[in-house]
C-alpha cells in the first residue's frame, strides 16, 4: 500500500479550524463543535467534488495543526456527494467519524483498497482554470 503525504488542519478535540493555503496552514474559523478526529488534507491531490485538496482524517491521539503525516490509508469515508474522506489509523475509532456526518450525506466506511483506488483516480494537482 502506498504512503500518502498529508497535513493536519484541525486538531481532534478543538474548535479552532485552519486551512491549507499556498503551502502553509492559516486560520480559517471557529467551529461550533470540536472535531472528533484530526482533520486535514493531502496537498497536491485534487478532489473535483469540492474543488479542493482531498480531505484526510487521522484517527487516534490529537495531532498538531500543520503537522505533516505520511501514512497508508486504512479506509475511506464514502459520502453521497463525492466529498470522501481518506482515513488513516486504527478503524476501531471510526464510529465518532461516521456519527459526525448527518444521515442525508450517506456516510459509510469502505476499506483500504477502496481508499487507495479512489486516491489513484484523482488528479495530482489543482486543474488549470478554464
Amino acid at each position: 500500500m502506498r504512503l500518502w503525504d498529508g497535513v493536519v488542519e484541525w486538531t481532534a478535540g478543538t474548535t479552532e479550524r485552519f486551512v491549507w493555503d499556498s503551502g502553509r496552514v492559516r486560520p480559517l474559523r471557529q467551529e461550533p463543535q470540536p472535531a472528533p478526529v484530526n482533520y486535514g488534507c493531502l496537498p497536491g491531490v485534487w478532489n473535483p467534488a469540492d474543488e479542493a485538496e482531498a480531505d484526510a482524517v487521522w484517527l487516534g491521539a490529537p495531532r498538531q495543526v500543520g503537522e505533516p503525516v505520511r501514512a497508508a490509508p486504512t479506509g475511506l469515508l464514502h459520502l453521497q456527494d463525492g466529498d470522501h474522506k481518506v482515513i488513516f489509523g486504527d478503524l476501531t475509532g471510526a464510529r465518532a467519524l461516521l456519527d459526525w456526518f448527518p444521515p442525508e450525506r450517506g456516510a459509510r466506511l469502505l476499506g483500504p483498497a477502496e481508499a487507495e483506488a479512489w486516491l489513484l483516480g484523482l488528479p495530482t494537482s489543482e486543474p488549470a482554470p478554464r
